[in-house]
């Protein structure tokens, strides 16, 4: 791909299970929470499908694998205990996956904008991007509770176009999961699902336009998205 072909595009990635398999400190904060509470591990293909939809769905598929029970209360309480050991111990296993770099370096320096639109809170997105050395390349961050939606609500996406100073038109968004891939269906902005993140469904059933099994397939992708924008433009 030329960067004549990704000037003026933004290109707006979910963070968990897509930019980043965070799947080993989400399950170690998980068993920690287990542990309080009583309740053995759990194995990661107990709850692996489940890491990219919030520490709340984490800790209640967790509960329910152990057969336990607990009130609204409690799963508040075991919330917040959540939080506060994974922002201690959020970059310990995560790691961006393989070509995640290159892609965004190869992009950026084509002239893309870079954003991130994601469930998680800003500051826990923020604290790992940093970590991973992440948030150089990026030009907007979107967390769960920058705005007063989050995704599925199109307004998320929309934003985080915005912060990062680009337009809907222009805009692609990568994800991994049926969440992902709804927002850009109702952005009317088209989508790149990858097929090793944390999906409930087949990833090649979620409806996105490209699907990727690495990321060194997402610039060939980028182009048969962008590349009638591009022409239609001229």
């Amino acid at each position: 791909m030329e960067n004549a072909d990704l000037k003026g595009a933004t290109l707006v990635f979910d963070l968990d299970g897509t930019l980043v398999d965070t799947a080993p400190d989400l399950l170690r904060t998980l068993n920690h929470i287990l542990d309080t509470v009583g309740c053995p591990p759990r194995p990661m293909d107990d709850v692996r499908p489940f890491m990219g939809l919030g520490a709340r769905r984490i800790i209640t598929e967790g509960l329910k694998a152990s057969g336990r029970q607990v009130s609204d209360a409690e799963t508040d309480a075991l919330f917040e205990k959540f939080l506060g050991f994974y922002s201690e111990n959020i970059a310990v296993e995560s790691r961006p996956y393989p070509g995640v770099e290159a892609v965004l370096e190869v992009a950026g320096a084509a002239g893309a904008r870079l954003a991130i639109c994601t469930n998680k809170m800003e500051r826990l997105t923020q604290i790992l991007l940093k970590e991973l050395d992440l948030n150089r390349h990026l030009h907007g961050v979107a967390g769960r509770d920058t705005f007063p939606v989050c995704k599925p609500d199109p307004v998320h996406l929309k934003g985080a176009v915005e912060l990062a100073g680009g337009a809907l038109e222009r805009a692609v968004m990568i994800g991994d999961n049926a969440t992902d891939i709804n927002t850009a269906k109702a952005a009317s902005v088209p989508s790149v699902a990858v097929t090793f993140g944390y999906s409930e469904i087949s990833p090649a059933e979620l409806g996105a336009d490209v699907l990727i099994d690495h990321y060194d397939e997402l610039l060939p992708a980028l182009e048969r998205i962008l590349m009638p924008q591009s022409r239609l433009s001229k």
